[in-house]
């Protein structure tokens, strides 16, 4: 197993401004922190966009146009397991990309994967219905998750790790924060088209053709972000920065095998802000379509506001880690989620106010942990395996705490009591809290 030790100069991977940064990359003086988190803000918000399309569209759209002979919450739950295809194909496509890269390069790479995503993403708002084609329907829908997952997994390029390790090293946490806004604006632009739709469309034509446009949008987003990455990435400067920095594609047999503990240790670290991830987003919104008597849209819409929240979160976790420190920070955000956990019955059979005020605290938790995850999942490893390294381990840490969170928070609720959830939401809290002692190491890297 590797080392996880910091007192080498290779152990953390971590940005070094001084004698062991090699010359001609402090010649680079020109290339901003800022340029790179402008960068990966488009990437990550294009690819959060097209993530919550498909999100909310399992809750509000697929039970009723592709299990219609079901019940609505039989019909939810089987939309719910496909939506967990993606995050099963996402390592897939780490693997197979990573190996593209390999022999093509980064911009071959780059366009294959936001061109599969694109395909898969326009070939779900073409798909005919269940009542068109029966079984057909399902089966296709299945296939083009599947291809969202293994593009997804492909569209990695890197500049999440080249922006922390570039960050002057007192606001490592304020860039790695920066790299995490895709995640509210991404989730804000997609619940108002749905919110939009669902106000001003029968429900008769929002399920026949008003459904279809957010997928519209979400191919077009991808276009122009493919463009926009692409110039980024394939800059003389910046390729040669990356390159420099050693953000090359490792061979997965070898890095599971050198540095399957950093990939544990890293997917745990995270683990309460995946679990957080999908009971604030998608979950609620399910239970409250089914459960409650609320419009779906004004619930959208406290949705949104938390959204904007979450982004305030984000920043101000920047500024926390920081003051205080990585492993500190997310420490106590795992604590604050692990109390709120025990909040989530009163809170979501608490009417509006109590759900209101679940989805606002969750909002802001979420923003304040997630905001450093990044950081988790990719300090541990030495240079030449981060950037493969960072990829694979932000996959299993979406795996395991997200993939399949809504399915398994609807289905215990629905049948065992919203008590379940609480104990879901608290293992993903005691997880990171987990990982967090077995990796001390952050602490260090952060003072």
């Amino acid at each position: 197993m590797a080392s996880t030790s910091i007192h080498n100069g290779q152990g953390s991977g971590e940005y070094r401004p001084q004698s062991n940064v090699p010359p001609a990359v402090r010649d680079h003086g020109h290339i901003e922190p800022g340029e790179i988190a402008v960068g990966v803000v488009i990437g990550r918000a294009s690819e959060y966009f097209d993530f919550f399309v498909y999100a909310l569209a399992s809750v509000l759209v697929f039970p009723a146009i592709f299990f219609p002979f079901e019940q609505r919450l039989e019909g939810t739950l089987y939309a719910f397991v496909i939506f967990a295809f993606a995050f099963l194909a996402r390592p897939i496509g780490t693997a197979i990309f990573m190996a593209i890269q390999r022999s093509f390069g980064r911009e071959v790479k780059l366009t294959l994967a936001l061109f599969l995503l694109g395909f898969s993403t326009a070939g779900i708002a073409l798909l005919p219905t269940f009542d068109h084609i029966g079984i057909w329907a399902v089966i296709l829908l299945s296939l083009l998750r599947v291809g969202q997952g293994i593009a997804l997994g492909g569209a990695w390029d890197g500049l999440p790790s080249l922006l922390a390790m570039n960050a002057p090293q007192n606001k490592r946490g304020w860039y790695a924060a920066l790299g995490q806004l895709g995640a509210p604006l991404g989730f804000v632009i997609a619940a108002s088209l749905f919110a939009y739709m669902l106000a001003n469309l029968t429900t008769e034509d929002f399920l026949d053709w008003g459904w279809r446009f957010p997928f519209y949008v979400a191919f077009a987003i991808n276009v122009v972000a493919l463009f926009a990455r692409l110039r980024l990435v394939s800059a003389p400067e910046y390729a040669q920065l990356l390159d420099e920095r050693e953000l090359e594609p490792a061979g997965i047999v070898e890095l599971t095998t050198t540095q399957g503990r950093n990939i544990i240790i890293g997917a745990l670290a995270a683990l309460a802000s995946y679990a957080l991830f999908h009971l604030v987003t998608v979950f609620p919104l399910s239970w409250i379509k089914l459960y409650s008597l609320r419009e779906t849209a004004g619930f959208l819409v406290v949705q949104i506001w938390g959204g904007a929240i979450m982004a305030l979160g984000i920043l101000a976790s920047g500024l926390i880690a920081d003051r205080f420190g990585r492993r500190t920070t997310l420490g106590t955000m795992a604590l604050l989620i692990a109390i709120l956990s025990a909040f989530v019955p009163t809170l979501m059979n608490g009417g509006e106010s109590g759900q209101n005020t679940f989805i606002l605290i969750g909002f802001a938790l979420l923003g304040l942990s997630y905001g450093q995850a990044a950081g988790a999942v990719t300090a541990n490893f030495q240079a030449r395996y981060r950037y493969t390294g960072a990829a694979l381990t932000q996959d299993v840490a979406w795996l395991v705490g997200a993939g399949f969170a809504p399915l398994v928070a609807l289905g215990l609720s629905a049948h065992f009591g919203m008590a379940y959830v609480s104990f879901y939401l608290l293992s993903g809290a005691v997880g990171s809290l987990a990982g967090l002692s077995l990796n001390r190491a952050l602490e260090a890297r952060d003072e």
